[in-house]
């Protein structure tokens, strides 16, 4: 697959993601928006990411910025190092996608990079004349900043809890043993890996689900936490030995911090708009974090102090004002965050006295179930989902029922009869297509994902 821009920066196969190409597109992006003089660098823990970095750095360097080597770290910790300093950034990671693909991730001085910052940098690439200058280098360390960030806005809030980190290949592997440790709880180190593990924690593989409980039982747990690879998403399996969906720790942390406005795209979890949250606005997206900033930042033009938050259904947690925590005020951080959505709620239960399953029980019983089909094309993919949108018949033979609305925002979202939920889309930039679903029970939702799955990969082969 040639490398594309999508909404989570570019992203492409190893082999094509050449000197040349990395190159063009870092002087794009310096040409094209705010970058306050400073590049910000840092990597996850991929092969192919070192050298990639080291090309972004140049590429800075030769634009006559200073590139500010941070290493590797998660990509919240390299976005709020870049933000304090009123810098951009630039992430090398592909995420969740498996090692041979790789990719960059933007950042201006305010966050991340919007859908107009994205079409400015596409519109110049090729269009800069390179034109070699001396910028400076320098190292830095940023992520004692990002750890400090929750130690001191949380303090010993976990005291009691023994929480395991499935360690893997996520970049915050180690900090997350150092945060969890600062914040009181006993942190047990669990299957570190020495080669690269695509963890989508949006769509865990049944392989790596079978570990969980095994773990539970051998370490004492009372909570498993993780990431995917560059940690700007969390994994959180709770007492019950359940994978807590992304979007229902969304819905959990805007409750903690008392948030008014909650952003989120159209894919999530639905129970957000149950009044027992007392949220004073919902506002449903397009799916991407470039969406629910858009969305986040005319919240906050209608009123600057508006206590906003925005959250996407892998997790990925954006906090757009200066909320109250346990031990201290927490800063706004418009980027996706991977601590943050796991913290919150483990707090809260804690301060009310509950685990985190008795917790999940009590929520309205609204139910999400999300995987993916791995090695579909995106014009295959989106030719099915073209013909699904012209026709109502076609849906409906695709269904086997009628649905009772429909919403196109991203792809196509199904509403068919007791709630039932059938959202499918294909993925911008890997061949992947995706399926969610929702119903009134965690079975329900599950079986209803895997039949549509399954017809899917009927109709694409």
């Amino acid at each position: 697959m040639a490398p594309k821009f999508g909404t989570s920066g570019l992203r492409g196969l190893v082999t094509e993601l050449t000197e040349d190409l990395v190159r063009d597109y870092v002087t794009a992006f310096i040409a094209a928006c705010p970058h306050g003089g400073t590049v910000y660098v840092g990597r996850d823990l991929r092969p192919s990411s070192p050298q990639i970095a080291g090309w972004v750095i140049d590429a800075a360097m030769a634009a006559g910025l200073e590139a500010v080597d941070c290493g590797a770290l998660p990509t919240p910790a390299l976005a709020l190092a870049s933000i304090n300093a009123r810098g951009s950034a630039v992430m090398v990671t592909g995420s969740h996608i498996p090692a041979d693909r790789n990719g960059l991730k933007f950042y201006v001085p305010t966050g991340e990079i919007s859908k107009e910052d994205e079409a400015a940098i596409v519109a110049a690439i090729g269009t800069v004349t390179r034109v070699p200058a001396k910028g400076a280098s320098r190292t830095q360390d940023a992520s004692t900043a990002y750890v400090a960030r929750y130690v001191d806005a949380y303090g010993d809030v976990l005291t009691g809890l023994t929480v395991g980190v499935y360690q893997h290949s996520s970049v915050a592997r180690d900090l997350m043993v150092e945060v969890f440790t600062a914040l009181g709880a006993t942190a047990v180190p669990i299957a570190r890996s020495d080669t690269f593990i695509p963890v989508d924690t949006e769509a865990l593989d049944p392989e790596t689900q079978a570990l969980f409980a095994g773990w539970f039982t051998e370490h004492g747990l009372d909570v498993l936490v993780s990431t995917d690879g560059d940690a700007d998403r969390p994994m959180v399996v709770d007492d019950a030995g359940r994978v807590v969906p992304g979007d229902v720790l969304g819905t959990l942390t805007a409750q903690a911090l008392k948030a008014r406005i909650v952003v989120t795209p159209v894919s999530s979890n639905s129970m957000v708009a149950d009044p027992s949250f007392g949220f004073a606005q919902i506002e449903r997206t397009r799916i991407g974090s470039p969406f629910v900033i858009a969305a986040m930042e005319d919240a906050m033009d209608d009123d600057h102090d508006a206590e906003v938050v925005g959250y996407e259904a892998n997790g990925g947690f954006l906090l757009g004002f200066t909320a109250t925590a346990p031990a201290g005020p927490l800063a706004p951080l418009m980027t996706r965050d991977c601590l943050l959505p796991v913290i919150a709620p483990l707090a809260a239960a804690q301060a009310q006295g509950k685990t985190l399953a008795q917790v999940w029980n009590a929520l309205p019983p609204v139910f999400t179930a999300a995987d993916r089909l791995q090695g579909i094309e995106t014009e295959k993919s989106g030719a099915f989902l073209a013909e699904l949108s012209s026709s109502l018949e076609a849906r409906t033979a695709f269904l086997g029922e009628t649905e009772a609305a429909l919403d196109a925002t991203d792809g196509l979202r199904m509403t068919l009869g007791c709630g039932r939920v059938v959202h499918l889309r294909p993925s911008g930039n890997a061949p992947e297509f995706r399926c969610y679903a929702e119903a009134n029970t965690r079975e329900a939702a599950t079986t209803l994902m895997r039949e549509t799955l399954e017809k899917v990969q009927t109709k694409l082969g």
